[in-house]
């Protein structure tokens, strides 16, 4: 967790703004996530003067929403949301509590749902499924600042 302090009557981020995390346990919560995202992002950028596209902190979004929604609907018990800056981009993280692998399943327009995964691969540079002593983590991780074409 990053420590929020008032300065100027703003609070503004001032230790450890690389990384935040949040544990979540309702269906509820999955805007806070969202939330927590544009927050530290918006963070990121404005502190730290690190460039972060429209497009990064939407994809950001999705990608978070996607993770903590999977994580609620398939596994029981809260999930753990991480998000740290790494070279230029973003790794979300998200852990729970169940053993089972995600099915991720091929490309097909004619299925209705079960796209989430799908997207999340499409969408970030790297993705990453990693047995934990307990559970599991999925991580994705997301560039920051748009390439020379935009």
């Amino acid at each position: 967790m990053y420590e929020m302090v008032a300065m100027d009557d703003r609070e503004s981020l001032v230790s450890d703004v690389l990384s935040v995390s949040a544990a979540f346990e309702d269906s509820e919560d999955i805007g806070a996530a969202r939330d927590l995202s544009r927050g530290f992002l918006a963070d990121v950028q404005a502190v730290l003067g690190r460039p972060v596209s429209g497009r990064a902190l939407g994809t950001v979004q999705l990608v978070v929403s996607e993770l903590v929604t999977n994580a609620r609907k398939y596994a029981p018990g809260p999930c753990l949301l991480s998000l740290e800056i790494q070279d230029g981009a973003v790794a979300v993280a998200v852990w729970d509590s169940s053993t089972a692998l995600p099915a991720i399943l091929p490309p097909d327009p004619a299925r209705v749902g079960q796209h989430g995964l799908e997207i999340v691969i499409a969408v970030s540079q790297s993705f990453a499924v990693r047995r934990e002593p307990v559970g599991k983590r999925i991580t994705a991780v997301v560039a920051l600042a748009d390439g020379p074409a935009g």
